[in-house]
């Protein structure tokens, strides 16, 4: 699919899941957009669960939601150090407010939980965190991917062919993100 022009946000912390990064980020890439991995500071390396890491190419203080089309919020036991960071789940909550696709897989579910944004919502994400969504007041399923407007969810690893097809379908047919300063 196209998606020449499109910007994603891709958020990093240390424990996250290494194909629920590095599969978003580069599967998009292949489709012309521009993957940015966003972390608490530009330049830090983050590992995975199981040590692999991934550079920040820059920091949640220094990005506005005007610049992106989306934001896809890995698994792994990241989900548990982002939603710490104020500027991230402010990040998420703003990127849902604005209408831009949030797409969460795994324990992503916690920030979508700590933005305040899946009251009255489908949605899905790893078992084990199931009553957390649940009591966030979401319509909880259990489905590969579940799409509730311009919100995303997937449970696991092996969802993401079909958590990504989603976003670039939800992609292809939104307007580009606004260029910082622009009047669009």
């Amino acid at each position: 699919m196209d998606l020449k022009g499109k910007k994603i946000a891709v958020l990093v912390a240390d424990q996250y899941q290494e194909l629920e990064v590095w599969y978003p980020l580069l599967r998009f890439r292949e489709d012309g957009a521009e993957t940015v991995a966003v972390g608490a500071e530009a330049g830090k390396t983050y590992t995975s669960k199981k040590g692999y890491p991934v550079v920040a190419d820059t920091s949640i203080g220094d990005i506005e939601v005007s610049d992106f089309d989306a934001v896809v919020i890995p698994g792994g036991w990241a989900p548990d150090f982002l939603r710490q960071d104020e500027r991230m789940v402010k990040f998420v909550a703003e990127m849902d407010r604005a209408g831009k696709v949030v797409a969460a897989i795994c324990h992503a579910g916690w920030m979508l939980a700590s933005a305040e944004i899946v009251r009255g919502r489908k949605a899905t994400c790893f078992k084990a965190i199931k009553d957390d969504l649940i009591h966030a007041g979401a319509r909880y399923v259990d489905a590969e991917v579940a799409v509730d407007r311009n919100l995303i969810t997937s449970r696991m690893p092996a969802d993401l062919p079909a958590f990504c097809r989603e976003i670039a379908k939800a992609l292809a047919g939104r307007p580009v993100a606004e260029v910082a300063g622009s009047s669009r």
